[in-house]
């Protein structure tokens, strides 16, 4: 498996990931990132905040992008280099996220591409917004 070189890479290309956020993906993700906040894992807690209940991490919607630039659009190999966000809207339990990245800039000269990284739920509400800076994999390197 290999991603795109920045050669491949057009501007106005689009990949996606959609998932369905589960209870146990936010136990994982807090597990691993140590974000046991209760906002995310107490019901009693999080009734009485701004979101009244409980909500998924910010970060793990926003990895669904880490999994498209990875996996997608470049692809493997891909080196993610910076990235903004901005939170529009909480997550659920049980919203369908999809996760969408566009190249907007490519230099070519620099082995770099800029994305525009959007995540929107199941009523298509955005949900995140942002900008991705990423390295593709060198046509050499890949396997």
């Amino acid at each position: 498996m290999s991603g795109k070189d920045v050669h491949s890479i057009k501007i106005g290309d689009k990949a996606s990931y959609t998932r369905t956020v589960t209870e146990a993906d936010v136990v994982i993700f807090g597990g691993v990132s140590g974000d046991l906040n209760p906002a995310h894992f107490n019901e009693e807690f999080s009734k009485k905040t701004l979101f009244k209940g409980r909500i998924a991490h910010g970060m793990l919607t926003a990895s669904y992008i880490s999994t498209v630039l990875g996996m997608s659009l470049p692809g493997p190999g891909t080196i993610y280099l910076s990235q903004d966000l901005k939170f529009k809207k909480p997550v659920r339990f049980g919203d369908t996220i999809t996760a969408e990245v566009e190249v907007i800039e490519i230099n070519v000269e620099k082995n770099r591409v800029t994305l525009k990284t959007t995540c929107f739920n199941q009523k298509k509400e955005v949900v995140l917004t942002g900008e991705a800076l990423v390295m593709p994999p060198v046509k050499d390197k890949l396997s």
